[in-house]
């Protein structure tokens, strides 16, 4: 028989694991509800898609989540862990075409599938909380929730440029492009003209910008990129009147100061007045055949600094409303339709982008800034200076600092009647409509004679039907079926059309925190006064990917339901956990690369217990895990170390009478002190970092120092009190990350108990102390000693000590000593 084979047969956890997990659900020992007597904490990961199966991410990131949870039950808090499913989308909406399926029963399946898998784990969930977003029961309140904000005037129907994928067959948000592609799929995207509904997320672009600020749990960051991703400028908004036309180009700049150094305007292809400056314009093919592949070119690539700068002359001018300077309107491939105005004046002067424009098409170069002790000429400057200074060819603003220039020159556009200061947003508001089937749909109707109109709350939910009738079977969209969409207008009752489109999954992801704290209530989509008490969610696990669009979305819709008097927070996520990937062999495990690992197969060989531990220990929470099979026997082997530790001490442990210190024997005060040492570091390392690898480390230490001063071998064996302090000291600080295998041994200690019941064990700063320290001596940077000192010893007895030391005198040899460094409690390094 092998090693393991026999490390198997001692170690039965198949059988245990599935008394505990068994035990757990039967008895919901995880069930909570509101207690005022008791302090809350609300412990999250981000919910799954079901995909089908989970895999090693799922198991670290569910983990982590899992000793939160536990650890912060046996410290007393009355804690929510909560699970469910974002299940509408794609994906499987996908497979059932491919199944010849319907995407519901696809869902469904998976959903039993990985729920299974979630309890084999032994995650200690409420599973009576538990939710499904493709649940009518659940957007039923989603679609009331769009009925409330389309009251309030936070949603709006336009016809747009959008972002669609043909691979998907739907539109995508800005933040579901990743450099030019669909972020699901992959494929390159197209521009596209369609009527869309959207969020107006910009509304609330001030307090999502300001309140990054109260967010200080959160990784500095997700911070920086949401508030990059908001992107607030500052500057001068003004008019910019086109020869010959009534209209006139309206332009923001954050550099007012360099605006009497325009020398021409660009334009976004897309923008409005283009039609009006193409009217009986003898290039109008030309112009618009260039605005047609610029547009084309631009989705293929998302980052506009990688393409080269292009534009075309449109034959047209516009007026600089400060000097009079007619200059050329130019469309050009880098200026944005959705940022700003469409229109940028251009400085090439001052603007390293407009400059090299500008050299290409021979246009004008006009400094208007000079740094203090520079002199600048157009025609030799070889690259734009960006640099603050002092006004020069700037009319009555000659002489002044850029900075003073600045609202100088607002003050003056707004006296004129001609421009104001303005402020401007890099985000746009939410486009949320897709065009397929497997989502929630859009709770409104168009009638001919009413226009759009909203469907009454009492006929919610607009559910999703459930024929075969169209060409796509059960995947069809809706516009395809004329069952769902032909209604009753609700005003008039005369004929109308359902809207047909669906809303974005990201929408139903952006508030399922919330409805966890209610998630059976019936007369709303919360009960506000459940929220109170369990929002906002303590500690939010995810990664890091989602650091713009769920977290951005989830923030918006917390201060819209706080505005529709659903809930009294201004944040959802209190502290923000970010986890990194799983890798093997360098890269991150996926199916394509062919370097996935089943947790399934891990569990049955090793058990869930083995299979949590190696995923906590391997790496901090933060970092990326590197998978590593020899890390996984070893996490099982120590898991047996300590099995074969009890069940041979198990009488030492079950009669051991009281402590009596002043008896303590050298192994009792070492054991002693190593305990409390234990749980003082395993504490401070899960409330301060999470960091459990090093507590399970600071374990694995204790374990170590027990099994050697406990062993048959030793004449003197530490007092059978301290070993049952320490044993369950251990099984205590390890229940959260292995819960069956410590359930297991707690209950043979003490029959009849969990140790669910039980309390995380206090440290006592006194015994936790050092009485010893073994201090490194080093001469010239080389260890030339170690010295045995008390604990509490000061910084000048160590340096007479090692000054003084017999190995260390030989190495000094009489060599005058320039300095000693003390590190304290650490080492003495001697420089000679």
């Amino acid at each position: 028989m092998s090693k393991k084979e026999n490390l198997k047969t001692i170690y039965d956890f198949k059988s245990i694991e599935q008394k505990w997990q068994d035990r757990w659900l039967n008895d919901a020992t995880y069930r909570v509800s509101t207690d005022s007597s008791k302090e809350k904490y609300y412990v999250l990961e981000m919910f799954p898609y079901p995909s089908g199966r989970i895999h090693m991410g799922h198991v670290r990131n569910y983990s982590i989540g899992d000793v939160v949870a536990r650890y912060k039950r046996l410290r007393g808090f009355n804690v929510l862990h909560p699970m469910g499913w974002d299940s509408f989308g794609l994906p499987a909406e996908n497979a059932a075409i491919k199944n010849d399926s319907h995407p519901a029963r696809w869902t469904y399946d998976n959903i039993d599938y990985m729920r299974n898998q979630l309890r084999q784990l032994g995650l200690s969930y409420d599973w009576d909380r538990e939710i499904a977003t493709c649940n009518p029961k659940y957007y039923k309140w989603e679609q009331k929730i769009f009925l409330e904000m389309y009251k309030k005037g936070l949603v709006y129907q336009k016809t747009t440029t959008v972002n669609w994928c043909n691979s998907c067959r739907t539109v995508l948000a800005n933040e579901q492009v990743i450099e030019g592609t669909c972020w699901r799929c992959d494929e390159q995207v197209q521009a596209r003209e369609m009527s869309g509904w959207f969020f107006k997320i910009t509304a609330y672009a001030e307090e999502l910008l300001d309140d990054l600020d109260k967010l200080k749990g959160w990784p500095d960051k997700v911070v920086t990129m949401q508030r990059n991703w908001i992107g607030k400028s500052t500057g001068l908004q003004c008019d910019f009147p086109v020869v010959g036309f009534e209209e006139k180009l309206s332009i923001f700049t954050t550099r007012p100061d360099t605006i009497f150094g325009v020398t021409f305007m660009s334009i976004a292809p897309e923008h409005p007045l283009l039609d009006t400056l193409l009217t009986e314009n003898p290039r109008e093919n030309e112009i618009r055949d260039f605005c047609q592949r610029i547009i084309h070119e631009k989705q293929q690539q998302s980052n506009e600094d990688l393409l080269e700068k292009e534009g075309i002359f449109t034959g047209c001018y516009c007026v600089n409303p400060f000097n009079g300077d007619k200059v050329p309107v130019f469309v050009a491939n880098f200026v944005l339709m959705a940022y700003g105005t469409g229109a940028v004046m251009a400085v090439p002067a001052h603007d390293q982008r407009d400059f090299e424009f500008a050299r290409k098409y021979d246009l004008d170069v006009k400094p208007v800034v000079i740094p203090e002790g520079t002199e600048l000429s157009g025609e030799a400057m070889e690259e734009a200076s960006v640099e603050y200074g002092r006004l020069a060819h700037s009319g009555t603003f000659n002489g002044l600092d850029s900075n003073d220039a600045k609202q100088r020159i607002v003050e003056f556009a707004k006296a004129e009647g001609f421009g104001d200061t303005h402020i401007t947003y890099r985000l746009r508001d939410w486009g949320i409509s897709r065009q397929r089937y497997w989502g929630a749909p859009i709770p409104m109707v168009l009638c001919a004679e009413c226009g759009v109109q909203p469907v009454p709350v009492s006929q919610l939910p607009v559910t999703l039907p459930e024929d075969r009738e169209a060409q796509q079977g059960d995947c069809a969209p809706l516009h395809q079926r004329s069952a769902f969409y032909e209604t009753s207008c609700p005003r008039c009752n005369g004929p109308a059309k359902r809207e047909t489109d669906t809303m974005d999954t990201f929408v139903e992801s952006s508030w399922y925190f919330a409805r966890y704290a209610s998630p059976r209530f019936t007369d709303g989509p919360l009960n506000k006064e459940e929220a109170s008490y369990w929002l906002p969610v303590d500690q939010y696990i995810g990664g890091v990917e989602h650091a713009i669009l769920h977290l951005l979305y989830s923030r918006f819709f917390t201060k819209v339901l706080r505005d529709l008097d659903y809930l009294s927070i201004d944040e959802p996520f209190t502290n923000l956990l970010t986890q990194g990937m799983v890798i093997k062999d360098g890269a991150k495990m996926s199916k394509s690369k062919g370097n996935v690992v089943d947790p399934n197969d891990l569990i049955g060989e090793y058990g869930a217990d083995t299979t949590r531990l190696f995923s906590l220990f391997a790496a901090p929470p933060e970092k990326d895990l590197e998978w590593n099979a020899k890390g996984v026997e070893g996490c099982f082997r120590f898991l047996n170390r300590i099995y074969r530790f009890i069940e041979s001490h198990m009488e030492v442990i079950t009669s051991a009478g009281g402590m009596d210190e002043e008896r303590f024997t050298a192994a009792d005060r070492e054991l002693h002190r190593k305990t409390h040492q234990t749980i003082k570091r395993v504490s401070h390392n899960i409330e301060q970092n999470f960091h459990f690898n090093t507590a399970i480390s600071a374990v694995m230490e204790l374990f170590n120092t027990l099994s050697s001063l406990s062993s048959i071998q030793k004449t003197e064996q530490p007092d059978p009190a301290l070993i049952k302090e320490a044993v369950e000291s251990l099984l205590i600080l390890l229940s959260p990350m292995v819960p069956h295998f410590c359930s297991e041994l707690w209950e043979t200690i003490h029959a009849g108990k969990t140790i669910d019941g039980e309390t995380w064990p206090g440290w006592d700063d006194e015994a936790a102390k050092e009485e010893e320290l073994t201090i490194v001596v080093q001469v010239k940077g080389k260890v030339r000693s170690k010295l045995q000192v008390p604990a509490d010893i000061d910084d000048a007895s160590l340096e007479e000590m090692a000054l003084t030391d017999e190995n260390v005198l030989k190495f000094i040899a009489g060599t005058p000593v320039k300095k000693v460094i003390v590190v304290k409690k650490k080492l003495v390094n001697i420089v000679v």
